[in-house]
């Protein structure tokens, strides 16, 4: 075995398939990953959303070549595990990208907030210009805007950090983290509390339903 995991797990799914109005799916997503986790009693959580094709934008305004975008957001899917310097280092030396374009990188995903981020890019005069920058940022004002609708605004983090790494995911993002520390079994007797990080995570993925239904024009979102 030279890819993938080394270790089995269990996963419960959730899809949401059809044709609906904008962001209704991936906000109806983001609000049932927080009934979950808050029925569960797992702790504090935080749910962060991001959106691929603000990465994409992103990456265009900061100098990286198109060919380059899928292995720089791999790189950038790091950053919940490795400090910015090694993701940067991986991005420099391994992917050929210029040291000037990966500082640019690191000055947009080290931003996290809620509308204020959103009305803070939209002022971006770089971003504003970028057209797949400029409608994932409308995409995610209108998420927001129903994530307060739903009051579960003080559990999502809109956070640039975030890119889930998979090649199919064509639009908002989202991953849910335990926050608090919660016990290790394998530490638990010795009464040394661990983080436990990332629970669940999906996004949308317009094109992989299309395959087998070219005819129309559908969309997946998943958790």
């Amino acid at each position: 075995m030279t890819r993938g995991r080394y270790r089995e797990f269990y996963q419960c799914d959730i899809d949401i398939a059809g044709q609906y109005d904008p962001m209704i799916p991936d906000a109806e997503c983001v609000k049932i990953v927080s009934e979950i986790l808050t029925d569960l009693e797992l702790g504090d959580f935080t749910i962060k959303v991001n959106h691929r094709q603000l990465l994409d934008g992103m990456f265009a305004v900061c100098g990286v070549p198109e060919e380059k975008f899928r292995s720089i957001c791999s790189a950038v899917d790091k950053l919940d595990k490795v400090p910015w310097e090694e993701v940067k280092a991986e991005m420099v030396g391994e992917k050929g990208l210029e040291p000037s374009v990966a500082d640019k990188i690191g000055e947009y995903v080290k931003l996290k907030g809620g509308m204020e981020l959103v009305d803070s890019l939209t002022a971006d005069e770089a971003l504003s210009r970028n057209k797949s920058a400029k409608a994932a940022l409308e995409d995610m004002k209108l998420l927001l805007q129903y994530v307060d609708l739903f009051d579960i605004k003080d559990k999502v983090s809109f956070d640039l950090s975030l890119a889930r790494g998979l090649d199919y995911y064509t639009g908002v993002i989202y991953e849910a983290i335990l926050t608090g520390e919660q016990p290790d079994l394998g530490k638990a007797a010795k009464g040394e509390p661990v983080g436990v990080g990332s629970v669940a995570g999906g996004g949308r993925y317009d094109n992989l339903v299309g395959i087998f239904d070219p005819r129309k024009e559908r969309f997946l979102v998943s958790v």
